[in-house]
């Protein structure tokens, strides 16, 4: 948002500037820095990496269990002594779709529900092929997603409380923002309303849609801050 707003700036500088000596050059400039503090502030880069990489780790881990889960669907429906239960209630079919969706919470849920069933039908399915290193996959696989959601969790606990902690710059950001835009109205009211319409916060907030849900449309330098 504010990306947006220091682009009209900007360009109508020469008008601001005589309506008022402090909006120079190094005003831009200033308010350019404060935008790009509060964007590593609310999302460095090196974080960003974290988080896909992890994500990435997550979808690698569920990935591996594809096959896993074609076996336990054999041992569910060889002839002989088994479980009476569906594929789907015993989270077979849950956690396949989940995988194709990548729906990483759905896919711990039908997860842990299938090393439930794996526990607790052991006897039954031991005789059709079932073995510890197999209930192994699974357990050991809900085991590393959970510690990596933990570590996403902590990244954004941890990028919450920095937040909080620069509340001075988001303060400062938001009255530069406030600022240009009043100014903005009052110039353009009556000269060049289409131009006044730029200095609203409704035209903004339409502007960041446009540009997260159409990248082509409009290009603003990085997040809408």
């Amino acid at each position: 948002m504010c990306n947006f707003a220091i682009s009209s700036f900007t360009r109508d500088l020469k008008d601001f500037s005589a309506f008022s000596p402090r909006f120079t050059p190094d005003y831009v400039s200033e308010f350019t820095g404060f935008v790009t503090t509060a964007q590593n502030v609310l999302r460095p880069k090196s974080e960003m990496i974290e988080q896909k990489r992890i994500t990435s780790r997550i979808f690698s881990t569920l990935d591996g269990l594809v096959d896993p889960l074609n076996r336990l669907t054999i041992y569910l429906q060889l002839p002989g002594e088994k479980p009476n239960i569906s594929l789907s209630d015993f989270g077979v079919k849950g956690l396949r779709k989940c995988i194709q969706l990548k729906d990483i919470e759905g896919a711990m849920n039908n997860l842990n529900l299938i090393n439930i069933n794996l526990v607790k039908y052991k006897e039954q399915l031991v005789p059709q092929g079932l073995t510890d290193d197999f209930i192994a996959l699974f357990s050991d696989a809900a085991l590393l997603v959970a510690a990596d959601k933990q570590k996403q969790y902590e990244l954004i606990i941890h990028r919450k409380a920095i937040v909080q902690n620069n509340t001075t710059l988001f303060n400062t950001l938001y009255g530069r923002l406030t600022e240009v835009l009043s100014v903005g109205k009052a110039l353009y009211k009556n000269a060049d309303p289409s131009k006044c319409h730029e200095y609203t916060l409704n035209d903004l907030k339409k502007r960041v849609h446009r540009a997260t849900s159409s990248p082509a449309a409009e290009q603003p330098p990085s997040p809408a801050i």
